[in-house]
């Protein structure tokens, strides 16, 4: 097996994120976190490549890379790398939801139908099972994961509304609205669905005006530019009894069909660094606002607006996991401490635990 290749280094996150060394403590768990990343990715065999970075508050402390960002080539992966985020992308969502809120362009409350009127064809629907805006951004609807509609998660990135208006007469209820949690995707595609009408600018627009582009966040996509897919590390789908499949994230890489406002983005960990930044200090929504993606709605389990509420042992932590065909994120706050570890990974089993890893790691610290 050739040998394995990492990268570990400190860059410019522009005026919005600064750099910071690690101090003696910190530099001591980031060599434990190397020398377990490294050794997971060697005994997975798979030459896949995990990319981190570490924030403590709004600062850049660490950023590595590690592995490769190809299968059958030598390439190695570094803090350029680019891999989907998949449902973090929900993070970026419930931001312009609550920005939009802040300026008085929505309520957190209003019917999405009132954004909506296409939900008068979702199956049991009425006036007694009308549901918020809040509630599809807690995952608090009633609405099932996904709709029940073959193809829903083919086509390009410019048609998904197309897709969500057709996979609305085949999605359903699990519950009343307000009742209980149930993780949707279906429910947040409707979220992403009636912001860009609320705001009368197509969602993927609102995400690069509002987020991408005042952060300079200059690697992260809904479309992959041509001249940034020499970056994309490739996908490496191993979910299914560990038999390994490149040509499904392969097909994937152009769209999901209606799988944009709830998993669509591509990113990478230095880019997602400057989205904690932003969060953390107050560039990109009001304290306030930031306490509301915290707070766990009636009805909810573990999931504010946007963001898992996670506790592991004496700590509290808030962020969010994904998972799509070939890729594997984890975003990790943990808010006493002001420490944040980024973990993206371009497949999906493999020895190191993302969301026990990047836990472990603040815990070192």
């Amino acid at each position: 097996m050739p040998k394995l290749f990492f990268l570990t280094g400190y860059f410019i996150l522009y005026s919005l994120v600064s750099i910071s060394q690690p101090t003696p403590k910190e530099t001591k768990a980031i060599n434990a976190f190397t020398r377990d990343l490294t050794n997971d990715l060697k005994r997975d065999g798979l030459h896949g490549s995990i990319s981190v970075a570490l924030i403590r508050k709004d600062q850049l402390i660490w950023a590595g890379a590690f592995g490769y960002a190809a299968v059958d080539k030598d390439i190695a992966a570094d803090t350029g790398t680019i891999y989907r985020i998949a449902s973090i992308t929900k993070m970026f969502t419930v931001t312009v939801l609550l920005q939009l809120a802040e300026e008085g362009r929505l309520s957190l409350d209003d019917p999405a139908e009132k954004y909506i009127p296409e939900l008068s064809t979702l199956p049991g629907y009425s006036s007694s099972m009308r549901f918020t805006l809040k509630q599809l951004a807690s995952h608090t609807s009633g609405l099932n994961r996904e709709p029940d509609l073959p193809g829903a998660s083919i086509g390009p990135v410019d048609q998904w509304e197309t897709k969500v208006l057709a996979c609305i007469p085949h999605s359903s209820f699990n519950s009343a609205p307000g009742e209980q949690f149930l993780y949707s995707n279906i429910g947040f595609a409707l979220l992403g669905l009636a912001l860009e009408r609320a705001a009368g600018v197509p969602y993927t627009q609102l995400v690069q005006q509002r987020i991408f582009g005042p952060l300079h966040m200059d690697n992260s996509f809904f479309t992959i530019p041509d001249d940034k897919r020499g970056h994309l590390a490739q996908g490496i789908d191993n979910g299914k009894d560990g038999i390994v499949n490149t040509e499904l994230p392969q097909r994937m890489i152009d769209g999901m069909g209606y799988r944009v406002p709830n998993g669509g983005i591509w990113s990478t960990a230095t880019d997602l660094g400057k989205f904690v930044a932003g969060l953390m200090n107050g560039t990109l929504l009001k304290p306030g606002s930031v306490r509301l993606m915290l707070t766990v709605p009636h009805g909810g389990r573990n999931y504010g607006l946007g963001m898992m509420i996670m506790h592991d042992r004496q700590l509290g932590m808030f962020g969010h996991n994904g998972s799509d065909p070939g890729y594997t994120s984890q975003l990790t706050i943990e808010p006493l401490s002001g420490y944040s570890v980024i973990l993206l990974r371009n497949y999906n089993k493999g020895v190191t635990d993302l969301s026990e890893e990047s836990w472990a790691m603040i815990e070192r610290l």
